[in-house]
């Protein structure tokens, strides 16, 4: 079993200072890397703000032997950001990991949701995420090697009582996973999702404690640690909790074609289970597949046409 060595490696985890950005840190830095910690240090509806709990989590890697510096850069603002990753190369002269992992919460059902919740979380997980890669991006291409890793969620990818603007933000992750790794991937750089179950402060009074004790944060850091390494995939949507690991997947069914009659609206409301049947369901490659399976299932004119 090849090991994974990041000696020579440099990482930036947002979000760093607690929980699963904490563990995230942690383990990149056991692994060899460079680690920068970064962390508002803002509670976890996103108010507030110091650089100590960065420290902390930089004092302990330092106490470990490892090699780091903490930054209290705000995801929300780029040009902060764009500060962090020149101060990361002025040090270190690369990044070669990134991990978004920087969140808040602002629960409640839609009904009730002000606008403001909305955008604000969106600001911080969708909107930090492509700053952060933004940021990244021209120098991962130049030097030939990126890995980018993604925090998406159950909420986002099935859905979540009362976490409309988080599942939002946490499934539109998933599809900036998918076309970036597309975008990157002749520039060595890999681009996947961690969909984690922890038992972090944002999880706090939605569990039973028994629950949240098999529930530690490390235990989906190792999760974090196989898409970091040389040998990651891309485009990976990896879902980890208490020592499980599963893959989520954006599939497309086969269908069924039925033309584009008076008749069809009928005929294909009568028919959505058949166009729901998953067997032959495939995994797309990229965006065309749909139009390339449509003009399939027209005729075999169109296929050979595509």
């Amino acid at each position: 079993m090849k090991k994974i060595d990041l000696k020579g490696r440099v990482a930036i985890v947002t979000g760093a200072g607690a929980g699963l950005g904490r563990e995230h840190a942690l383990l990149l830095a056991r692994l060899g890397a460079r680690v920068v910690v970064n962390d508002l240090g803002s509670d976890v509806n996103g108010r507030g703000g110091s650089v100590s709990a960065a420290q902390r989590v930089a004092d302990e890697i330092c106490a470990q032997g490892g090699e780091t510096f903490a930054n209290g850069a705000s995801v929300t603002d780029y040009p902060q950001v764009q500060r962090m990753v020149a101060q990361t190369l002025d040090r270190w002269g690369r990044v070669d990991i990134l991990v978004n992992n920087a969140g808040i919460l602002r629960d409640k059902t839609f009904n009730k949701m002000e606008l403001e919740d909305f955008r604000a979380v969106i600001e911080v997980h969708l909107m930090g995420a492509v700053h952060c890669t933004k940021a990244v991006w021209n120098t991962m291409r130049g030097q030939q090697h990126g890995r980018i890793v993604m925090t998406t969620s159950s909420s986002g990818l099935y859905g979540n009582f009362g976490q409309s603007n988080y599942g939002a933000a946490k499934m539109a992750l998933v599809g900036l996973m998918q076309t970036l790794a597309l975008e990157g991937e002749k520039y060595g750089i890999r681009v996947n999702c961690l969909a984690p179950t922890a038992a972090t402060r944002m999880v706090e009074g939605l569990m039973a404690q028994d629950k949240l004790h098999a529930l530690p944060p490390a235990a989906v850091s190792l999760a974090l640690g196989a898409l970091a390494g040389d040998d990651a995939p891309t485009r990976m949507v990896l879902c980890a909790g208490a020592g499980s690991f599963e893959a989520a997947h954006v599939t497309l069914t086969r269908g069924v074609h039925l033309g584009t009659g008076d008749d069809v609206v009928h005929e294909l409301a009568a028919r959505l289970p058949d166009v729901a049947e998953r067997r032959d369901e495939t995994v797309p490659r990229s965006g065309a597949a749909q139009a390339e399976l449509e003009l399939a299932n027209a005729g075999p004119q169109f296929q050979e046409a595509s």
